[in-house]
């Protein structure tokens, strides 16, 4: 049995909650007309993961399964995040 999923890096999407960071493929802002409609028809479908906790969505991020992840954190924020971790290994997990 593989012991993959235990090793993957996570990335932290606010709230405390986390995405694995190998199934992400794009963080996108959620303020154009395009990313409302993809975010509404993920909604229909089931795919959509909303981590915002009742706060205003201020990124997208999509996953390679065509999951669609709401978060209440910028995209710059959480691009930081992930640019972070890749120049350290052994990080601390940050704080929404």
């Amino acid at each position: 049995m593989s012991n993959s999923g235990l090793n993957a890096k996570l990335l932290n999407v606010g709230f405390g909650n986390m995405v694995a960071v190998e199934r992400l493929t794009a963080i996108i802002g959620a303020d154009s007309a395009p990313i409302k409609r993809m975010v509404q028809d993920a909604r229909e479908k089931g795919t959509l993961i909303d981590a915002t906790c009742g706060r205003r969505t201020r990124a997208v991020l999509v996953l390679d399964s065509k999951q669609i992840v709401l978060s209440a954190i910028q995209p710059e924020t959480i691009a930081s995040r992930l640019n972070g971790r890749e120049m350290k290994a052994n990080d601390e997990t940050e704080e929404a």
